[in-house]
C-alpha cells in the first residue's frame, strides 16, 4: 500500500487517559491528496465495570455506558480489528490534537492489552501527524483565503466545530467522533487547498530529522506551541539553546520577549520562573522543551512580512537583540540545563512516590520499557485461549504485566473465570469503586450527577443524566448506598 492518512479521532469516559477508558473509536483512510479509501471506521468499545464515566464527559460525547454494553466490543476485540483494519504499512496517523490526546489514550489501550504501547506509530513506515498546530501556523502566518474563528470573548479560537462552521464545512454532530474525523479531513483540504507550499511543508517536516533541521541550524526559526500566547496565535520566533545530552528534546528560547531578567538569575530561581503561576506578577520563563518526536510545527527562518511580526508581538530588531544577548550567555544555558536536572530529579521521586502510593497497575505504563523476553509472552498472552491465560502469568519478569493478567481476563474474558478469579474481580471492582478519597468514586459520581440534573439542561442531556444515574446503580458493590 502507498503512504496514506489514517484521520482517527476517540471520545472518552474522561479526560485522564491514564484512568479513563476510550469509549468510541471512529477513522477513516485517506490517499495523500486526502480523498477516501475504504470505508469509514466506526466502533463502541465496552466500558468495563470499575471505571466510572466522568458525567461532564458524557453530557459532551453523547456516549452511555449502556450503548456501550449494547453495541461496543471489548478492549482486546478492538485492538485485533485495529491490527487487522487498520494498522498498514506507510500509515500517517492523524488527528486534532491527537499527540497531546488521542495518542496518549490509545498507548495506555495498548498497554493494558499486553501490546507495545509506540509500535504502531512507527513500525513499517508508520509515522504521525497533529492538524491542530498545522491551523495554529497556518493562522499565524499565512491566513488568507480562510475564515478563523474567534470565541464569545473576542479571543481567537481554533476549535474544529468552530473552524468549520465559520468556512461552512461539514461537520453535523461535533464531539461524535466520526463526524470529527471527517470534519478534521474537511479542514486539512481546506488548508491544503488554499496554502498548498506551507500544508506540503509541514507534512514533509513532522518527522523528528526534519525537525532537527530546523531547530538545531543554531539560527531562529518560527515556532508554534499551544504554550505560547492565544492572543499571538500561539506562535513565536525561538532559537536553540541547547539539546539535552541523552534525551531526545531541545531547549528553545522565545525571542519575543527580553532575555535581560533571566540572564542573571540561579538555577533555583530559574525553576521559580519555569513553573506556572496564576499570579499576574509571576513572569514566566520564556524557554521552552521542544520534543524533536512530536512533530512540532516550525519553519525554517523569520518571516519577512513586517505585518505578520506586528500581529505576532514581534520585530526584527528585537529578535535580533534578543538572540545575540543569549548567544552570550552560555552560563545562562548551562544554569537552566542545572535547572532541568534538578526538575526532573524531583519529577522522578514524585513519581516514584506516586506509584507507591496511589497509582494502580493500568496506569504505569511510563514505569519503564518492557524487556524482550516479555514481548515474547505478551504475544502468547494476545494469541492464548481465555482459559490458558493465567498459566502464563509467571512468565512474565515485569511485575506491571503479572498484575495486569488477571484483569485482562476479567475485562475482556468474564465468563472465562474461576470461581477464585471471579471472586478476585469482584473485590478489585468494590476497592476501585469505593475508595479515592474522603468520598469513594462511586459517592462523587452520584453526586456530580445530581448537580448536573439541578442545572438548566436540554431534554437529552437529562435523559444521558438519567442513564448514568442508572448505570451506577447497576454496577453498585453491595452494601454501596448511592
Amino acid at each position: 500500500m502507498a503512504t496514506s492518512f489514517f484521520f482517527y479521532d476517540l471520545e472518552t469516559s474522561g479526560f485522564n487517559p491514564r484512568t479513563a477508558r476510550i469509549m468510541q473509536f471512529a477513522g477513516q483512510r485517506t490517499d495523500l491528496n486526502l480523498k477516501s479509501v475504504g470505508e469509514p471506521v466506526n466502533v463502541l468499545i465496552k466500558l468495563t465495570p470499575e471505571v466510572l464515566p466522568d458525567p461532564d464527559a458524557v453530557l459532551v460525547t453523547g456516549i452511555t455506558p449502556q450503548q456501550t454494553l449494547a453495541d461496543g466490543i471489548t478492549e482486546a476485540e478492538f485492538l485485533k480489528f485495529f491490527y487487522k483494519e487498520v494498522v498498514k504499512p506507510d500509515t500517517v496517523f492523524v488527528g486534532y490534537n491527537s499527540i497531546r490526546f488521542d495518542d496518549e489514550f490509545m498507548r495506555f489501550l495498548h498497554y493494558r492489552n499486553f501490546y507495545d504501547a509506540y509500535e504502531w506509530q512507527w513500525k513499517d513506515g508508520a509515522s504521525r501527524w497533529d492538524l491542530l498546530d498545522v491551523v495554529r501556523l497556518t493562522r499565524a502566518l499565512k491566513p488568507d483565503g480562510i475564515k478563523w474563528p474567534f470565541a464569545s470573548d473576542g479571543r481567537p479560537t481554533n476549535r474544529l466545530e468552530f473552524l468549520t462552521s465559520v468556512n461552512k464545512l461539514g461537520h453535523d454532530k461535533a464531539h461524535d467522533a466520526l463526524s470529527d474525523v471527517r470534519a478534521t479531513i474537511a479542514v486539512a483540504q481546506l488548508i491544503r487547498e488554499r496554502q498548498p507550499d506551507l500544508f506540503q511543508y509541514l507534512f514533509e517536516t513532522r518527522k523528528k530529522d526534519r525537525v532537527r533541521a530546523v531547530v538545531d541550524s543554531g539560527k531562529p526559526f518560527m515556532y508554534t506551541s499551544g504554550r505560547y500566547p492565544g492572543e499571538f496565535f500561539h506562535t513565536t520566533a525561538a532559537v536553540l539553546l541547547g539539546r539535552h545530552s541523552q534525551q531526545d528534546y531541545a531547549l528553545v528560547y522565545d525571542l519575543r520577549v527580553d532575555p535581560a531578567p533571566f540572564l542573571k538569575m540561579s538555577t533555583e530561581e530559574l525553576i521559580e520562573a519555569w513553573k506556572y503561576s496564576k499570579d499576574p506578577e509571576h513572569v514566566r520563563l520564556p524557554v521552552k522543551t521542544l520534543k524533536y518526536n512530536r512533530c512540532p510545527a516550525v519553519v525554517t527562518g523569520i518571516v519577512k512580512d513586517a505585518d505578520t511580526l506586528e500581529r505576532l508581538g514581534l520585530s526584527r530588531e528585537g529578535i535580533t537583540d534578543h538572540w545575540r544577548q543569549v548567544s552570550a550567555a552560555p552560563d545562562f544555558v548551562e544554569r537552566l540545563f542545572a535547572a532541568v536536572q534538578k526538575m526532573d530529579t524531583e519529577r522522578e521521586r514524585a513519581q516514584v512516590a506516586m506509584v507507591e502510593n496511589n497509582l494502580t497497575v493500568d496506569e504505569r505504563l511510563y514505569d519503564g520499557f518492557v524487556e524482550a523476553g516479555d514481548a515474547a509472552t505478551m504475544r502468547a498472552v494476545r494469541l492464548a485461549k481465555p482459559e490458558a491465560l493465567s498459566e502464563l502469568k509467571e512468565e512474565f519478569k515485569d511485575a506491571r504485566l503479572k498484575s495486569l493478567l488477571p484483569l485482562y481476563k476479567a475485562r475482556n474474558y468474564p465468563t472465562a473465570l474461576t470461581a477464585e478469579e471471579r471472586a478476585s474481580w469482584e473485590a478489585f471492582v468494590q476497592q476501585k469503586l469505593l475508595t479515592g478519597g474522603p468520598e469513594s468514586r462511586m459517592a462523587t459520581y452520584f453526586d456530580r450527577v445530581q448537580t448536573l440534573a439541578g442545572e438548566s439542561l436540554s431534554g437529552e442531556q437529562q435523559y444521558l443524566l438519567e442513564e448514568l444515574r442508572l448505570y451506577g446503580e447497576s454496577i453498585m458493590p453491595d452494601g454501596a448506598i448511592g
